[in-house]
């Protein structure tokens, strides 16, 4: 046995027979054996004999080095080729396995991270964003109480009521179908804290405790020459001017946003009844002052001009918080209001162009009609309410239908992203939320056993639905023609010059100013600050992207498109129990007794 083996490793029996020899040595094997009838050789043979024993050990010696050698160089050049291997399949682990449960799961945890980041006012110790600190805390209205607090709308300073609604009513309708998800990944709490956020600050922008009202505040901004210019890069630490907020006191659109997203918060917060009661109370307060100024009949119409964002009609909005109060309270009386057989008669309240099977913080006839639709697949209503209720689901399906490759309805990118809006800048806010409507949708039908659905005579099976699902959210992780992930900090080939005057600033203790931080604006370094999680506006049409820090179309978050980011997120990842809430949604609402039919009219002979 050899213990001196200079190469390292394990000593070598030379006893042993090695497991690749050479030529030479196979052929000394094969010598004769002894031939005894040779007699007067049989000395000079044994002699001859031991001198080849001597030569074919020693050669059987020099042929194990060389074995030796070869075995490690061959070691070394496989273990260099593991490890470039290795490193070739991490940096591409997000582009090959992004549709893994694990991966939405790892994602969703980024994902709600960006809420922290956005959080404005007197932050909590648990925040857990380093680079964030308190910010506007003289936030209010002379005539209002305070308005501190809330979240920033995007890579601004600014709180606008409007997004912010629909934000948390779309994370408050993911908690309420998959709570046992959100709970198994650890998240429950977090995503909790989050709406109640949100939910607090909306219950201060009007009179929440009064018998009626009379406005609200619609939006946050400026400070500093107005935070929200592109002119003024500041990080929000650095505002200390007083910001006051924007009444309106026509805006039944947008107070009927809030309502829906108090609405839906109370039965996420069903377990702690005072506080519950308290979001069902502003939320009738929103939704009366948003029907009273349309009229008895609700004639519809936009909101008042708004330089940021303003609803561009309001049959949705009467749809989605009518549906959610009802919902909360089991009151018929709403579910009387978005049933009512006269909303065919007006235009933009079923409409149905292409564009509304496309949910956004402007239109939310998708959502509501899948939400209505949950009441028909679910409970048994009847009449008078079949009639309605069996359009909106006409209408889902038919939304289901537009998702689907095979119809034309929206065009795709080369790389598959689908174009809900049309090719115009920042798509992912809109592919979010279909993706979401297509998990949840197949979840539904999924819960009552049914196999699928049909789109005209053609059936489709709810993996078709998972499919389109898991493709886009796939494409925003990386499995997109540029391998890049849209999420900061997913993978390790992210946007790193995100449009955000926190992440873009470094927290160095220097107060760089309106005019002062215009620099880090124009900075073609990284931001200093990873903003984990945040889903930025996304490619162009073409599937191009452009990391620039300056052109917000590409790089810029916002809480619309991560809320809807995180919904579709949890709906995909794995959890148990698999599916969706079947009986948390209903938890307002009592036992249905429909009324019997009207009479027929009397006969006339």
């Amino acid at each position: 046995m050899r213990k001196d083996d200079k190469w390292g490793g394990a000593p070598v029996e030379i006893e042993a027979e090695p497991a690749t020899t050479s030529d030479e040595v196979k052929q000394g094997w094969l010598l004769k054996p002894e031939n005894k009838e040779n007699g007067g050789h049989d000395h000079e043979r044994n002699i001859d004999g031991k001198k080849k024993k001597r030569r074919m050990m020693s050669k059987i010696l020099g042929s194990l080095v060389s074995i030796r050698s070869l075995v490690v160089v061959g070691v070394a050049i496989l273990v260099a080729l593991i490890i470039v291997l290795v490193k070739i399949a991490q940096r591409n682990h997000h582009h090959l396995n992004s549709s893994s449960p694990h991966n939405y799961t790892t994602a969703l945890h980024q994902a709600l991270l960006f809420f922290n980041a956005q959080r404005s006012g007197k932050l909590p110790k648990d925040n857990n964003v380093s680079w964030r600190g308190d910010s506007c805390l003289t936030d209010g209205n002379s005539n209002t109480k305070t308005l501190v607090g809330g979240y920033y709308d995007a890579g601004d300073a600014s709180k606008l009521s409007f997004p912010a609604s629909f934000a948390m009513t779309m994370l408050s309708w993911s908690v309420i179908e998959y709570s046992a998800k959100y709970e198994a990944l650890g998240e429950l709490d977090h995503v909790k804290g989050i709406i109640k956020w949100g939910t607090d600050y909306l219950l201060n922008t009007f009179n929440s405790s009064a018998h009626s009202i009379a406005n609200v505040v619609a939006d946050v901004r400026g400070g500093d020459h107005d935070a929200n210019s592109h002119d003024c890069w500041i990080r929000p630490e650095d505002i200390y001017h007083q910001r006051t907020g924007q009444e309106c006191y026509n805006c039944p659109a947008l107070a009927a946003e809030m309502a829906s997203a108090l609405a839906s918060a109370s039965i996420v917060f069903k377990d702690n009844i005072k506080y519950s009661q308290k979001l069902v109370h502003g939320a009738d307060l929103l939704f009366k002052f948003a029907t009273k100024q349309q009229g008895a009949k609700y004639a519809g119409g936009a909101d008042p001009s708004s330089p940021l964002y303003n609803s561009t009609g309001f049959w949705d909005e009467f749809l989605w918080g009518g549906s959610w109060l009802y919902l909360a309270t089991g009151n018929l009386s709403y579910l009387q209001l978005v049933t009512n057989p006269d909303l065919v008669g007006h235009e933009g309240a079923l409409w149905t162009d292409p564009d509304n099977r496309v949910l956004s913080w402007d239109n939310k006839h998708a959502g509501a009609f899948l939400l209505l639709s949950r009441l028909r697949l679910f409970l048994s209503y009847g009449y008078p309410y079949e009639q309605m209720l069996k359009k909106f689901h006409s209408q889902t399906e038919e939304t289901m239908c537009s998702y689907l490759p095979v119809f034309s309805s929206f065009r795709r990118t080369k790389g598959g992203l689908i174009q809900l809006n049309h090719g115009r800048p920042k798509p992912l806010q809109y592919v979010v939320y279909a993706a979401f409507l297509a998990q949840l949708y197949s979840d539904y039908i999924d819960a009552i056993s049914a196999p699928g659905w049909y789109c005209g005579p053609t059936f489709y099976s709810n993996a078709e639905l998972r499919r389109f699902a898991r493709t886009q959210i796939d494409y925003i992780l990386g499995k997109n023609p540029r391998g890049i992930s849209y999420v900061v900090g997913f993978s390790e080939h992210f946007p790193q010059h995100v449009h955000h005057r926190g992440a873009s600033i470094p927290h160095n203790k220097i107060k760089y100013g309106c005019k002062g931080g215009l620099k880090w604006r124009n900075s073609r370094t990284p931001n200093p600050n990873t903003i984990v999680g945040a889903m930025v506006a996304g490619p162009d049409k073409h599937d191009n992207f452009q990391d620039v820090r300056f052109n917000y179309n590409y790089t810029e978050p916002s809480l619309v498109g991560n809320a809807g980011l995180v919904a579709a997120l949890v709906a995909l990842s794995s959890g148990t129990p698999a599916g969706i809430d079947r009986n948390s949604m209903f938890y307002a609402v009592p036992p249905l007794t429909s009324p019997p039919p009207p009479p027929p009219s009397p006969w006339i002979p």
